[in-house]
């Protein structure tokens, strides 16, 4: 039998993968026009006021999840543009050591992100579990491919307590629009069929990012419960 193009079985449970180079790596997140307009002009994520520095606000650094939780940018009317966010190396990890696990390690729509992500809705964000006020939400959410599809295996999902997002937001070094990559991408799906466009293919017109594992030493893999062997249900 052919093997399967939706399960990876050499795929750990839990692994970081994302787009990166020598200093620096990248996370996505979808926001309001008003808010993603003026971080671009500015390359400064609060650069406008509808920014809120006191929420709670969800990155993620898988592109596929990215266009699962935004549908392709059109999913949440409050969050029509999904900025690419370059953060430094040190800004990535020192939110990792910060960082505690959701109960039960995330699930397919997280509860947490949905009552805390930075959007203009005026909600204001809910502490969950024990989690302390400078604690780092980390949970591990279902990966998705570019067709939204779910994977046997998990993508990290971090989320950045309104008290730590104005140091957060000082790490971040290169902010872009990429809005209508998600929805090319959406576009050549559709228009072209599932069977007729490759990965490599995708790659080259630049719809979909490189991305590579991304290695943390062995005392944050505990911290991120990456040791463990035991898969949840999916």
């Amino acid at each position: 039998m052919p093997s399967s193009t939706i399960s990876k079985p050499t795929t750990p449970f839990r692994q970081i993968r994302a787009h990166y180079d020598t200093q620096t790596i990248t996370v996505y997140q979808a926001y309001s026009s008003e808010i993603a307009s003026a971080a671009v002009e500015h390359q400064k994520l609060n650069a406008s006021p509808a920014f809120s520095m006191g929420r709670m606000t969800w990155v993620k650094p898988s592109w596929a999840w990215m266009l699962y939780r935004a549908g392709y940018s059109y999913k949440d009317p409050r969050q029509t543009r999904i900025l690419a966010l370059t953060m430094t190396y040190e800004a990535f990890i020192g939110l990792l050591r910060r960082a505690v696990l959701s109960h039960g390690h995330g699930a397919e729509k997280s509860g947490a992100e949905k009552q805390n992500t930075q959007n203009d809705s005026g909600r204001k964000a809910k502490s969950e579990g024990r989690a302390k006020p400078v604690d780092v939400r980390v949970q591990w959410d279902p990966e998705r491919t570019i067709r939204l599809e779910k994977l046997e295996y998990r993508s990290i999902q971090i989320g950045v307590p309104g008290a730590l997002v104005p140091g957060w937001v000082e790490g971040i070094v290169g902010i872009e629009d990429v809005t209508d990559r998600a929805r090319g991408l959406k576009r050549v799906i559709d228009e072209e069929g599932e069977e007729k466009v490759r990965m490599e293919e995708l790659v080259g017109r630049g719809l979909v990012p490189v991305e590579r594992v991304y290695e943390v030493d062995e005392d944050l893999r505990r911290v991120l419960a990456m040791v463990s062997d035991a898969h949840e249900d999916v």
